[in-house]
């Protein structure tokens, strides 16, 4: 089995959240057949949709991975459930969010899951840290991802936080 270049987003806005993530991190990173390459800084973000809440703390992840998107999704999932994540209100706070963003080249439309994730192009607390990681890389818009995100800052807020 091959091993797959994968970005996984991660956010919280409720309790500790650099230590929710942190959790989150080191759970993806003990599942068997996944590691984590890199992790981008962290980043201060307002909320999007649903804006009566705290500010988010985001990073991206870089992983490597043979665990085929779907059960990876679940896995996510799992961690998520663990950490005590609970779904009340759309894009409302939440303890954990892990995101699959991208899964190599692949490209899958299914109703649990959707690669490239649908959003990710729209946030830039998704594109940003995405950037910081692999910025020349060109996704399906055609633009490189620092480019992308450069075109987002314009318009949302996010800050870098200095001290990890």
């Amino acid at each position: 089995m091959i091993n797959e270049r994968v970005f996984i987003g991660l956010g919280a806005n409720m309790g500790d959240n650099s230590w929710y993530i942190r959790r989150a991190l080191n759970m993806l990173d003990e599942l068997s057949g996944v590691s984590i390459k890199a992790i981008a800084p962290l980043y201060k973000t307002a909320p999007l949709g649903y804006e009566d809440q705290d500010w988010f703390l985001n990073t991206v992840a870089e992983l490597e991975t043979q665990v085929e998107p779907g059960d990876l999704l679940k896995e996510m999932l799992s961690i998520e459930d663990y950490l005590g994540r609970k779904r009340v209100i759309h894009w409302g706070p939440r303890v954990i969010d892990l995101d699959l963003l991208l899964y190599g080249q692949r490209q899958i439309k299914l109703p649990e899951l959707e690669l490239p994730h649908p959003r990710m192009f729209e946030r830039a607390f998704v594109m940003v840290p995405l950037a910081d990681l692999v910025p020349d890389t060109i996704l399906c818009q055609g633009k490189p991802v620092a480019q992308l995100a450069h075109e987002l800052l314009k318009n949302q807020e996010i800050k870098k936080v200095e001290k990890q």
